[in-house]
């Protein structure tokens, strides 16, 4: 076996580490959307849209209808989101997206992570002229034509389509978000994911040695089960 097996079954131990991490984040968002507007997903958009992401990645069908069901449960805490803004190490700007049952616990967190990870918490709201808010929506390229997708989904809100690894890619602005949605279940469309995303204006041009400094940051936010979603202008 030796080396070859040790890396092949590190590499595999993270990949159910981050899908592990990814079903705890969706179940998360299923909870909110459910306590939001409740379990019925035909007239729930969040909720469907949360499902439609957790079968995306491949979340057990008993998993999801379990979060449903606890989160109907009248016992089944409340989360709060908040979002944290700051900069990480060489100037990167980074916004933490985070879902909570405790603000002290995570606000101080996010402070220790920035602050071991040689970065700084700032003020809400001070990045938000560096990021775009867009709906960025994954469906399968199978059978479809770009062109001809592109002048079905325009009236939709579709502002760029283009495929990337199998996959073709709509971005609309986040105005447009359920638009594009009611637009894509009209179609009849296999949407894979459909997610509101924070996209950096412009970008910031690091060595390799500085962009693992910052991705040493990155990988503590994302490791923490507090937080949903991680952004940064890195290029």
């Amino acid at each position: 076996m030796g080396r070859a097996f040790e890396f092949r079954k590190a590499r595999k131990f993270k990949r159910w580490d981050k899908m592990s991490k990814a079903f705890t984040r969706l179940g998360k968002e299923i909870v909110m959307a459910v306590k939001e507007s409740g379990p019925n997903p035909d007239t729930n958009s969040r909720l469907r849209t949360a499902i439609q992401n957790a079968k995306g990645v491949n979340m057990p069908k008993d998993r999801i209808e379990a979060a449903i069901k606890r989160a109907s449960s009248k016992e089944e805490k409340d989360y709060e989101e908040i979002v944290y803004e700051g900069y990480a190490p060489h100037g990167i700007a980074v916004v933490v997206e985070c879902a909570t049952d405790n603000l002290n616990r995570t606000v101080a967190n996010v402070r220790m992570h920035f602050s071991k990870g040689g970065g700084s918490l700032g003020k809400t709201g001070s990045l938000d002229f560096m990021f775009d808010r867009k709906g960025i929506f994954k469906i399968s390229s199978e059978g479809a034509e770009l062109e001809e997708l592109e002048l079905e989904l325009i009236d939709f809100g579709a502002e760029d389509i283009y495929e990337h690894e199998g996959e073709i890619i709509i971005e609309t602005p986040f105005t447009e978000f359920g638009n594009m949605q009611r637009g894509l279940e009209e179609k009849g469309l296999n949407v894979i994911s459909a997610e509101v995303q924070r996209i950096p204006t412009t970008r910031t041009e690091l060595t390799e040695e500085q962009e693992e400094e910052v991705l040493s940051l990155i990988e503590r936010f994302e490791e923490d089960d507090d937080v949903q979603a991680v952004y940064h202008n890195m290029a």
